[in-house]
């Protein structure tokens, strides 16, 4: 064996060492349980950063202590490949989308393969391969069939400069375009909607099958499908048939309605306008267009409204109240409009004080409205004696509401939504947040939408036989006007697949969230070229045992892998319901960053002359020290290839999971990288001295009978590491303490003074095994150096033996009234009265009680003896 630990070298060698094995890393034996690994797929950006770093070596030791186990593993790996990105790419560089995403995999795929990670490289899937979007194209079309994919307009950023689509992440926060600087508008475009709302009460209820979820990330998606129980409501226009449809969670406070607000895009917004107000109104929608939805619901900003002209009626009252339109009412949500209660809605209130609209209070505290008469009670604040300072909020009792006075608000919900069904002008209703997935991507790099338009026979669906719908190449991308697709007339117009007229192809892309929506269904049969997945291999393998990924995606992605597998399910494909059994949501990895207080700006710390009293060396400001998720825009990113170059991969794996518990963040810290450094180092010496002196590699130890004190101390630090890290890599994994107790083994080998003995040789093959999932290629070189033949990996996880956790004697706590006098070494099996024994017999009772009488004695088992003396 070398002398000197080298990982460069060992780790170079033992990965190209398996890779020309080939080993079958997911064998298709049904007889063992099967574990599916997984981690959240990457975009190929170029390179890695430490946060996959944490993540896919997460994923790794779980997936090799599984295989060590017993189970058969699948862990397989590929890429969210499409994207804006690699368009903006495109554009600025002068390179086709296609060949700079090419680049970027094939350059973070060997950085993977440095990490030594065990991943299936023959399930390897990217997303903008026709073979694998052909499939995406297929499953669209399954939802279409379903009548859970439809068009409808919707508003989009558009660029009036640029005559072009934006999607959010072109906006600044100041809305304005990323490329041209111009005030993005919102314009209405025809799109594609996949109609996730026929599943919201399914995604909400089986969030409670999920008890290996996170309880927050299960808050964070029911917060997002977000269920109300409530009423539909219709309120007459005054001179129209047209009536205004809002939902609202208050019935009971419905009396108390004094004006009603639509949504600018609204399209009663026309009919209600009265021509007086005409131009105001037009010139409020077309401010209000140019807005983005995030500046128009901020919760700091103002929100602004104008009064339309016209009037709706109340129809529980009967009264008149003026229509207005503003801009915090989004037509995307809800109905487009909402009723104005300011005496019981803290914005409406604020709102109505602004724009002076009245207030009526029709719910008061129960002890309020004892002992009023009827007659004294008007239909106004002034009624009520004061008027309102702020909106009540709370539950009451019913005033001002005609036959509903008195009743508790809770019981007048319903009563009120009874008496609007009997009247026919309105009923309960649940209403939900979730809105329909708009799927509709007006660009070039992403799987087309495989649908045709036919002036006869309107959108047609492409035969399977034609998939997929290539992305043409001969494109050209300048990020101005309309999507490069819809400039191809080559490509656009194609004959109706059903009648054989003139058609053309829609010409946008899918939603990359659709990639990311089943490809851990492809996976199982991941080179299938006949369907898009053998139903009999995804539903042997799913769901996921444990997937692991930001708490960045705990909506989104989660939430459409839900909607996707459901759909699935419901077409005869799959026979589960959820994907993911168990989901781990890693913490960040954080940077030292040295940031200006006063500027914002962030410094770099090679350009601070003093790291120890750091100043900007622009300004002379003081700069704080902070740690912040790594980025390149605060100069605090930490490249995994350095750290590799320097320490290796087996120490970065180490202090990856070593620094923090999965799901905390982790700060970055070079000296705690060293530190690993240097235990795997004392490692490498306390094995390859056991190798130089010739200890027989395997050994077992005789029996605990026969074993000196010495050895039986050894072989229970042994058992306590086994089964302390086993249990840290189930449950709750807490990979952390497992390398904590790997470095206690190790210490107790290396002061351990029997290393002759077969019972020491049992502990560095231990050591060995245990530290394989972490440091697989440290590891796997020292298991041959003593001679193996076989691979480390291969070898079955240990078990701890319970009777060697017992210790032979335990330490005894001896108390004088409560105060710990002295401590002696008993045996650990002696009983309540042995303990009593040892404690009056030693000699610390003789020094401390004497000649007193002892009034009681107390003992705790394995624990202490308390003399009460007087």
């Amino acid at each position: 064996m070398e002398s000197r630990y080298n990982p460069a070298s060992i780790e170079q060698q033992w990965q190209q060492t398996w890779a020309e094995q080939g080993v079958d890393l997911t064998p298709e034996d049904s007889s063992k349980p099967k574990y599916y690994a997984l981690s959240m797929f990457p975009y190929p950006s170029g390179s890695l950063h430490m946060g996959h770093v944490r993540n896919y070596t997460i994923t790794d030791v779980l997936a090799r202590v599984r295989r060590m186990q017993g189970y058969r593993v699948l862990h397989p790996m590929g890429w969210d490949a499409f994207g804006l990105p690699a368009e903006n790419a495109a554009i600025d560089r002068g390179i086709h989308p296609a060949k700079w995403t090419e680049q970027n995999i094939a350059q973070m795929r060997t950085e993977l393969k440095r990490l030594g990670l065990s991943y299936d490289w023959n399930r390897e899937v990217a997303t903008c391969l026709p073979a694998y979007y052909k499939w995406t194209q297929w499953i669209f079309l399954q939802f279409f069939q379903a009548g859970l994919a439809y068009q409808k307009e919707s508003a989009v950023n558009w660029d009036p400069i640029d005559q072009t689509v934006l999607a959010n992440e072109q906006v600044d926060n100041d809305g304005k375009s990323w490329r041209s600087g111009a005030k993005v508008e919102r314009k209405l475009l025809r799109q594609w909607f996949f109609k996730i709302t026929d599943y919201a009460e399914q995604l909400l209820n089986d969030l409670d099958k999920l008890p290996g979820w996170p309880e927050r990330v299960k808050l964070m998606q029911a917060n997002w499908i977000g269920k109300s129980t409530g009423a539909y409501l219709e309120f007459p226009i005054v001179a129209s048939d047209e009536k205004i449809a809002v939902f609202t969670t208050r019935p009971d406070t419905v009396h108390g309605v004094t004006y009603i607000v639509l949504a600018p895009e609204h399209p009663l917004t026309q009919v209600v306008t009265t021509p007086a107000r005409k131009a105001a109104v037009e010139a409020f929608v077309k401010e209000i267009a140019s807005q983005s939805e995030l500046e128009r619901t901020a919760e700091d900003k103002p929100k602004r409204g104008i009064p339309t002209g016209g009037k709706a009626i109340n129809p529980f009252t009967g009264d008149e109240i003026p229509i207005w339109i503003a801009d915090y009412v989004l037509y995307e949500y809800g109905t487009g409009a909402v009723m104005g209660v300011p005496a019981h809605d803290v914005r409406d209130f604020k709102f109505a004080k602004e724009q002076g609209l009245a207030i009526v209070q029709v719910i008061a505290p129960a002890g309020a409205v004892e002992g009023r008469s009827q007659e004294s009670e008007g239909r106004g604040v002034e009624a009520e004696g004061t008027p309102l300072t702020q909106a009540y909020t709370e539950p009451g009792v019913l005033i001002n509401s005609g036959t509903f006075d008195g009743l508790p608000s809770v019981e007048a919900k319903t009563a009120i939504v009874h008496h609007a069904e009997q009247n026919s002008f309105g009923k309960a209703r649940i209403q939900y947040r979730l809105r329909d997935w708009l799927i509709s991507r007006q660009r070039y790099w992403g799987a087309p939408i495989p649908i045709i338009h036919c002036p006869s026979c309107g959108a047609v669906a492409v035969p399977d036989a034609d998939l997929p719908v290539q992305l043409p190449e001969n494109i050209e991308l300048s990020g101005r006007g309309a999507s490069p697709l819809a400039k191809l007339e080559s490509w656009i117009n194609v004959p109706c697949p059903t009648c054989g007229t003139p058609a053309k192809r829609e010409t946008d892309t899918m939603d990359t969230f659709i990639d990311s929506s089943w490809y851990f269904l492809r996976y199982p049969d991941a080179t299938d070229d006949q369907q898009v997945f053998d139903p009999a291999k995804t539903n042997d393998w799913m769901p996921v045992d444990q997937y692991v990924g930001g708490i960045e995606h705990a909506i989104l992605h989660l939430l459409y892998s839900r909607f996707f597998t459901k759909v699935l399910r419901d077409r005869g494909l799959l026979n589960f319901d959820e994907p993911f059994q168990r989901l781990l949501t890693q913490g960040m990895v954080q940077g030292k960053t040295y940031k200006n207080p006063r500027t914002g700006k962030y410094v770099i710390a090679t350009e601070i002359a003093d790291l120890t009293n750091p100043t900007d060396p622009e300004t002379g400001d003081a700069l704080e020290l902070v740690y912040e998720k790594m980025s390149k825009s605060k100069y605090n990113g930490v490249a995994p290839g350095d750290v590799i170059g320097k320490y290796g991969a087996d120490t970065a794996r180490m202090f990856i999971l070593f620094k923090a518990p999965p799901e905390k963040d982790l700060e970055w810290d070079e000296a705690d990288v060293e530190g690993q450094f240097r235990f795997l180092n004392r490692v490498w010496r306390l094995v390859t001295e056991f190798g130089e002196r010739s200890a027989a590699s395997g050994q077992q130890s005789n029996p605990s009978s026969d074993l000196s004190k010495i050895e039986k101390e050894l072989r229970r630090s042994i058992h306590t590491a086994i089964a302390a890290i086993t249990d840290d890599l189930e449950g709750e994994y807490q990979f952390n303490t497992a390398v904590s107790e790997l470095m206690k083994l190790s210490n107790a080998l290396t002061e351990a003074a029997c290393k002759d003995s077969p019972v020491y040789a049992d502990g560095i093959r231990a050591l060995l095994i245990l530290l394989a999932p972490f440091a697989p290629h440290i590891a796997e070189d020292l298991w041959h150096g003593l001679g193996n033949t076989d691979s480390i990996h291969t070898q079955s996880w240990l078990t701890a033996d319970p009777a060697a956790l017992v210790a032979d004697e335990i330490t005894l706590v001896i108390q004088i009234l409560g105060k710990t006098r002295g401590m002696l070494q008993v045996p650990s099996q002696s009983s309540k009265e042995d303990l009593e024994r040892y404690a009056r017999e030693s000699d610390v009772a003789r020094k401390y009680i004497g000649e007193k009488e002892i009034k009681k004695v107390i003992v705790v088992p394995g624990k202490l003896v308390n003399f009460v003396v007087v």
